[in-house]
């Protein structure tokens, strides 16, 4: 059966597989250019949001209603939305980045309290916590020390610690650096 815009929904519904290239050839180009406003230079993921697109169309062709609106609409908002969601997916895999990944990084390195980037890094901090930074992780004094030393509670030390090492993972994120 020749399938066209008229029929194309019953043959998906049918599951009809040549349904599929008719999609690919009629819509694709529509598909693929909303996605890729979305995902801008992630090619393997505007391929596997593509791919994933047209499963969503074959398996939720019988939510489709042409009494609110053309297939075209609907197909077109599929791909919108499964496009915001790999784009949110890969923004939310960029930021996630651990800190004990951060903390594996800077243990791991030869750490001089004069090395430029480090120094850079560590003015972005204020005095304080620059002074606990340096104490705890280039000196290696542990935190109860610090605390004695300071006339505080550890767990104030522990705070500074956490707060400075995500200030820092989001200067490192923004790359301002």
């Amino acid at each position: 059966m020749k399938i066209s815009d008229e029929n194309v929904v019953r043959q998906i519904q049918l599951k009809n597989e040549e349904a599929i290239d008719y999609l690919l050839i009629t819509y694709g180009g529509l598909l693929n250019g909303i996605i890729r406003k979305y995902l801008i230079s992630h090619n393997q993921d505007i391929e596997e949001c593509f791919a994933d697109v047209l499963v969503s169309i074959w398996f939720n062709i019988n939510s489709f209603d042409p009494s609110k609106n053309e297939f075209k609409q609907w197909i077109a908002a599929i791909a919108k939305y499964r496009a915001i969601d790999y784009f949110r997916k890969l923004n939310h895999v960029k930021k996630h980045i651990s800190t004990t990944e951060i903390n594996d990084r800077l243990l791991n390195e030869p750490i001089s309290i004069y090395n430029s980037d480090l120094a850079i890094l560590l003015n972005e901090l204020n005095d304080t916590e620059k002074a606990i930074f340096n104490k705890y992780y280039v000196e290696g004094i542990p935190t109860e020390e610090i605390a004695n030393e300071l006339q505080v509670k550890p767990s104030w030390i522990h705070n500074k610690l956490s707060r400075g090492r995500k200030k820092l993972k989001n200067i490192l994120l923004k790359g301002e650096v």
